[in-house]
């Protein structure tokens, strides 16, 4: 049904916000319409200014806020206005958590079609300067180098070096190429063209250890003057360990490509999780909260209940963090993951912590798993980690043949966690229970460990 109400482009409304979307932002009724307007939080009144009127919705900003919510605050960040990281700057973290609750539960029950809920979120002990890892798009304006973040919804990059969620080391290396850049009269990359150099500046953090990696994402092969680049980075950045060019001539909106170049240092910086010693390269996957991470992995540990007889299989494996964490508790594991560079760090990772028992394969998840059925291997418990898009279809009739007693998921998108479980459903995995675990403070994503325990009976 069309909804339509004389409203347009540039009018102004009064409007009580009551609700938040997946995105983090506010959405208020005007006739019955919804408008969506970003920087907004439940129970506020506020004067909206229409940008966009479409059939079924309207985006609006803000005008002036009427009367604040009781759970408004005052944004501690000038960037957040227009930066599209933070959704949730103007809102307690008290709140904050029980959106991200209420989000998984409407997940479950809408997309998943699913009567259990999530009783728990595991909120943060920090909610600033948690990050390990940032990537910044970069702009050379007038012989400056400008690096921040995309504006919501956008490639029109929002100047902040000074990132709330990010920590100290990482602005004092901005610092340091931006020095580089101007004295070495370095080009940035235009997507429209496909020209350009410098195509953005990323860098890591071990937070256990403090090894720094700094990247430069290039179109080329090489730099100008790296020796004053590698002295820059080697004076401004506490804790520097690696510094490495990554080659990118793709014209893509992918930030990494396929080749990295050592230019000194360290190939890899290394980090510890519950007591496990771990490389990591600059395209492996790798929690980005040090500390939150650390009580998902605890959860999930929880929710295995290993008896130290069990094949533990790990699909979407990364560099072996969930696995080796888990690898005392069980008779075997085995890894799976499609990015060679991360294999290799999770074998190497497995000898660093003296793990014999750990097998990793290179190959897609179904890929992989249908090896593993070829050689006969049955897990007992599997563990998924996929990335936001969830687990490839083909996936889940592999686990159905594979038949674990136990699934544990982690997923960062409730969305199409719910969506897997349904499917799961259907494979006669139930799921059991369902903990939240806030990896992201201040962004509207969360992270969600799942137990799945197989059934005998057939699941309508």
């Amino acid at each position: 049904m069309v909804i339509w109400v004389e409203l347009s482009k540039n009018d102004k409304i009064e409007l009580n916000i009551d609700a938040l979307t997946s995105e983090g932002s506010g959405v208020g009724r005007y006739n019955g319409l919804a408008v969506f307007v970003r920087g907004t939080v439940p129970k506020d009144k506020i004067t909206a200014h229409i940008i966009k009127r479409s059939k079924n919705y309207a985006i609006g900003k803000i005008e002036e806020i009427i009367t604040p919510s009781p759970e408004r605050i005052d944004s501690d960040c000038p960037h957040s206005e227009r930066c599209g990281g933070c959704s949730f700057r103007q809102l307690t973290y008290k709140e904050e958590l029980k959106y991200k609750l209420s989000r998984v539960n409407d997940a479950l029950e809408r997309i998943g079609h699913l009567d259990v809920r999530c009783d728990e979120i595991i909120g943060a002990d920090s909610i600033n300067g948690y990050r390990n890892k940032a990537q910044y798009p970069v702009l050379m304006d007038s012989g400056e180098l400008l690096a921040g973040f995309y504006a919501y919804k956008s490639h029109r990059i929002i100047p902040c070096t000074d990132c709330k969620l990010l920590p100290k080391e990482f602005e004092n290396g901005l610092k340091a190429f931006s020095e580089w850049a101007k004295r070495a009269n370095i080009t940035s990359y235009d997507e429209r063209t496909g020209k350009g150099l410098l195509r953005h500046v990323y860098f890591r953090k071990g937070f256990a250890t403090g090894e720094i990696m700094a990247c430069a994402v290039i179109n080329g092969t090489s730099i100008p003057y790296p020796d004053l680049l590698i002295s820059l980075l080697k004076e401004s950045v506490d804790g520097l360990k690696s510094i490495v060019l990554n080659i990118n001539r793709k014209n893509t909106n992918v930030i990494l490509g396929d080749e990295f170049i050592t230019l000194w240092g360290s190939d890899n910086i290394n980090d510890v999780l519950l007591g496990k010693k771990f490389q990591i390269s600059p395209s492996s996957f790798y929690q980005v909260n040090h500390n939150q991470c650390e009580k998902l992995y605890l959860k999930a540990k929880e929710f295995a209940d290993l008896k130290g007889d069990e094949v533990l299989l790990d699909l979407y494996c990364g560099v072996g963090t969930i696995g080796l964490t888990l690898a005392d508790s069980v008779k075997q594991l085995i890894g799976i993951e499609i990015i060679p560079q991360a294999i290799e760090n999770a074998k190497a990772n497995a000898k660093i912590n003296d793990v014999t028992n750990a097998q990793f394969i290179c190959a897609d998840a179904p890929e992989g798993a249908k090896i593993l059925e070829q050689q006969g291997i049955k897990p007992d418990v599997i563990v998924l980690d996929p990335p936001r898009k969830g687990c490839d279809k083909s996936l889940f009739d592999t686990i159905e043949q594979m038949s674990p007693e136990k699934i544990v998921y982690i997923s960062c998108d409730s969305a199409t966690l719910a969506r897997d479980l349904e499917i799961l459903k259907s494979k006669n995995y139930i799921t059991q229970k369902v903990t939240a675990v806030d990896m992201f403070p201040r962004t509207p994503h969360v992270e969600c460990v799942v137990l799945l325990s197989k059934t005998l009976e057939k699941a309508e």
